[in-house]
């Protein structure tokens, strides 16, 4: 069965972290690419970040640039988001999904490219 559950999340101050968890089962991470979305209120879907080990490749929407990191734990079958210096404007659902292939800078921002997703989680970063 595959899915992709989501944790981490919740209230931080402006300037705090936070770290996303996405643990995914039934897909072979050396041929998915992992990437991160994010839905403001009133906002469409923004890609963040996606990661394939396929080609080795990272990207990041500029919007969070030297900020996020996104990382995996092949032990664990799971990557991760870390959020640092967070602000009001990163407040968002924020969803983990599964891309066939590899990640660049279409697959960052397509989501139609991603065939599985998880759940969301709600940061808000407000003082």
């Amino acid at each position: 069965q595959i899915q992709l559950v989501q944790s981490g999340g919740g209230l931080v101050q402006p300037g705090g972290s936070l770290r996303l968890s996405c643990a995914v089962s039934g897909l072979n991470l050396d041929y998915w690419a992992i990437g991160w979305f994010r839905r403001a209120p009133g906002k469409g879907r923004e890609g963040v970040a996606c990661m394939s080990s396929s080609e080795n490749t990272i990207r990041y929407a500029d919007s969070v640039k030297g900020r996020f990191t996104i990382s995996r734990d092949n032990d664990k079958n799971t990557v991760y988001l870390q959020m640092n210096s967070l602000q009001p404007e990163d407040t968002a659902f924020y969803y983990c999904a599964a891309h066939f292939g590899a990640c660049d800078n279409i697959i960052l921002v397509v989501t139609a490219e991603y065939a599985y997703w998880a759940q969301g989680t709600q940061v808000t970063v407000s003082s």
